[in-house]
């Protein structure tokens, strides 16, 4: 069985045998926070696929641009370590993001080249008045930084502009309210040679996030079977696709 390992602030799993690929993963919001937790049935879904998984830890801020170019050289680093080792997965890795994260990977300071491609789950963009409006109040009245950068219309201009990765996979789930995935593909589109496209899925906003925490504390009696085959189902999806692309 594929255990969990941490590395500074990347959580690092390891299927059993030779690895088929390597899954650089991005969640959203506070649950980005403990991936190994919050996300723990989708990425052990992908390693018992025979995938490696790097999975940043972060807590979101409002200079996203920032993050994004943490998290992407965090991902470079240890590509770089397990290279050094002769221990890198083949091919270029798969990314992969859950809402905020989604945006994390799109504004990757390498414009999405040395991947295969991206799975975007429930991309998310709101402006920060939205998102934490309280928060967003107080940075007003002390005079600090109260919207995200870049905003959520620089945001679109610049993945138009710079993202180069043609390869998109847009998950959307039919109860997310606050799913921004089709403007997104309208800006993909647009761009020469696009080949990214939109896969509509039951569920809502939280639906890739699953730690199993009621089957762990109470046993398999208390676990919805239902919720684990959505997952396992989600993961198959991710990995077929991700295994249909080639480098950019």
């Amino acid at each position: 069985m594929a255990r969990w390992r941490q590395q500074d602030d990347l959580w690092l799993l390891e299927p059993a045998g030779r690895p088929r690929g390597l899954v650089e993963f991005i969640g959203g919001s506070y649950l980005a926070s403990n991936p190994q937790l919050s996300y723990r049935r989708l990425l052990e879904a992908v390693a018992q696929r025979g995938w490696r998984v790097h999975a940043w830890s972060y807590v979101p801020g409002f200079d996203h641009q920032a993050q994004a170019n943490a998290a992407w050289r965090r991902f470079r680093r240890q590509r770089q370590a397990l290279a050094e080792m002769d221990a890198l997965p083949p091919g270029a890795p798969l990314r992969l993001g859950h809402s905020l994260g989604c945006k994390l990977q799109l504004l990757a300071p390498d414009g999405g080249r040395s991947s295969r491609g991206l799975v975007s789950l429930s991309f998310n963009n709101f402006s920060a008045e939205r998102s934490i409006p309280l928060l967003a109040e107080l940075g007003q009245q002390l005079r600090f930084r109260s919207e995200f950068s870049p905003s959520p219309e620089e945001t679109l201009r610049q993945v138009g502009a710079s993202y180069r990765q043609p390869h998109n996979l847009l998950v959307r789930f039919n109860r997310d309210g606050i799913d921004q995935s089709s403007r997104l593909l309208g800006v993909l589109q647009a761009r020469p040679d696009d080949a990214s496209g939109l896969e509509e899925l039951p569920g809502d906003h939280l639906s890739p996030a699953s730690g199993g925490l009621r089957r762990q504390l109470l046993g398999e009696w208390a676990d919805d079977p239902s919720r684990q085959r959505r997952i396992e189902r989600l993961g198959a999806l991710i990995l077929d696709w991700g295994e249909g692309q080639t480098r950019s």
